[in-house]
């Protein structure tokens, strides 16, 4: 069973590639599958190309969803990640 939690993008500029890249580096910190969804589309979030190619705008919701033995920690950093970065909440 896989966990997720929906953010909102709140960076004027929405998903731009310096954000896009520390959180598919975050990503590839962990043994799960992490996925990012937005408008009907999900990619792997340790894609960058799969991450850019959804053009994530600003007061856009995303859900982050990760399945495997470190789901729980996965999903957590990426939020903490998000965060940190000033990208969403």
């Amino acid at each position: 069973m896989a966990v997720e939690k929906t953010v909102t993008i709140t960076d004027p500029t929405g998903v731009h590639a310096r954000p896009a890249t520390v959180l598919v580096n975050k990503a590839g910190s962990f043994a799960s599958e992490v996925n990012v969804e937005y408008n009907g589309k999900k990619v792997n979030l340790k894609s960058i190309m799969g991450v850019m190619s959804l053009g994530i705008p600003k007061d856009s919701e995303i859900t982050i969803s990760a399945e495997g033995s470190d789901e729980q920690e996965a999903l957590d950093a990426i939020v903490d990640a998000i965060k940190q970065e000033g990208l969403g909440e």
